[in-house]
């Protein structure tokens, strides 16, 4: 069998799962990660340092050295990397700069799910203070503020409160008094992570996994860029996988409507209402750390698929029927501060899949945090209950000092949605 090299661009946990599954693939020599993070190399990846927006040097680097570039995080996807590839003939998966406005702008995305019929929450684009205050009024509270730009996970404001939510407006105005700003109708149900990788009208669905953002243990706190996850998420049943799906088929069919056709990744963040699935927000790329949950399900050469889907020909996925439980462990201040760097446990024999870095750095006293969410720890099992009582004992063994939340899972045993 014909070997091939990847190139991952970005550095943490999610790009170390997928380094992960591409060294699974049989079709795979080598994976590169740019720029990765020096604890990759316990995991067999290749770091490269580059950074993800250096695209100049990302394209030398991929000329000589792979067949596929993968693109994780978002900034290099909106900041148009897949243009850049695609006009020097590198083969590339991820949406090229229109297609990422999906994720670069709440405003954009708004009006492509008004334009298809989409179902989402009722919502105002505002750009002035005023506008947005009147919003806020007409939908009273709880009331949920949107940054319209890219905020790292961290730009949507749930505030209970009239108080809340002039603080949060009064604060986006203020960085600049013509922002946009989306103001939302507040919507209460079981939120599902929606992944589909697509090339122009083909797609394959990913199980349907659960992210837990906010900081606290039940769901208390500020936003983060996720805490933990879980998939397959075994509140959602069979009705709401089809819910899912017809979502991502409207949008996909959107966006070749739109003749934004591309590929790469389409995440839908959905809310199950009591009136049915809601979208409350569209990402371009997979998340993290819905990711490190996902991929170990998928049984197929990841290589094979992608590049098949970018073929024109659609994929079929085969999963090995586990489910997975993932816990971030972070800084205890984030997502206010990462400082001062903490040392922390680095498996002596690391378990493929099981410890993923991500903000990890080697220091003069050996391994130690260089950011936020420091590493993910997974657990697989037959069910939700064994795979997370498995990945809480090895967060036992391996957090140190690093802050995690204790409930990651907890949703999963309540009453299923459907």
């Amino acid at each position: 069998m014909v070997q091939h090299n990847v190139l991952i661009v970005g550095g943490g946990a999610r790009e170390s799962a997928l380094g992960l599954a591409f060294r699974r693939a049989p079709s795979v020599d080598r994976v590169y990660v740019a720029p990765g993070n020096q604890a990759m190399k316990l995991l067999g990846l290749d770091p490269v340092p580059i950074a993800v927006d250096d695209f100049d040097r990302l394209l030398d680097f991929a000329r000589g050295h792979v067949d596929l570039t993968f693109v994780g995080p978002e900034v290099p996807l909106v900041g148009g990397i897949v243009d850049a590839f695609m006009a020097a003939g590198q083969q590339i998966f991820g949406p090229h700069q229109r297609l990422a406005q999906l994720e670069g702008s709440k405003g954009f995305a708004k009006a492509f799910m008004q334009r298809h019929g989409i179902p989402t929450a009722r919502s105002v684009v505002t750009h002035t203070l005023t506008e947005a205050q009147a919003a806020m009024r007409e939908f009273g509270a709880p009331v949920v503020v949107k940054a319209d730009g890219l905020a790292a996970g961290k730009g949507v404001r749930v505030a209970a409160t009239i108080a809340e939510a002039e603080a949060a407006l009064d604060g986006l105005y203020r960085q600049r008094a013509d922002a946009t700003v989306v103001v939302e109708e507040y919507l209460t149900g079981q939120e599902a992570s929606v992944m589909t990788l697509f090339a122009g009208t083909h797609f394959v669905t990913l199980p349907l996994s659960q992210d837990h953002k906010r900081r606290f243990n039940g769901d208390a706190g500020p936003n983060t860029g996720g805490m933990g996850a879980i998939s397959p998420a075994p509140q959602f049943g069979a009705t709401a996988a089809a819910e899912a799906q017809a979502i991502v088929q409207r949008t996909i069919t959107g966006i070749h409507a739109d003749g934004l056709d591309g590929c790469g990744v389409l995440y839908t963040g959905l809310m199950f209402t009591a009136d049915g699935p809601r979208v409350l927000e569209y990402n371009v790329r997979l998340g993290d750390p819905e990711t490190q949950v996902l991929l170990p399900q998928i049984k197929d050469d990841l290589y094979v698929t992608i590049t098949n889907l970018m073929a024109g020909q659609q994929p079929q996925l085969h999963l090995n029927g586990q489910t997975y439980s993932a816990v971030v462990l972070a800084h205890p201040g984030y997502p206010a501060t990462s400082r001062p760097p903490l040392a922390f446990k680095v498996p002596a024999t690391p378990e493929l899949g099981q410890w993923l870095p991500a903000a990890v750095e080697y220091g003069d006293n050996g391994w130690q945090s260089s950011g936020g969410r420091v590493a993910t720890v997974v657990g697989a099992g037959d069910n939700i209950q064994t795979a997370t009582k498995l990945v809480y004992q090895l967060v036992d063994q391996l957090a140190g000092e690093l802050a995690f939340r204790e409930d990651i899972g907890y949703h999963a045993l309540m009453e299923p949605v459907r």
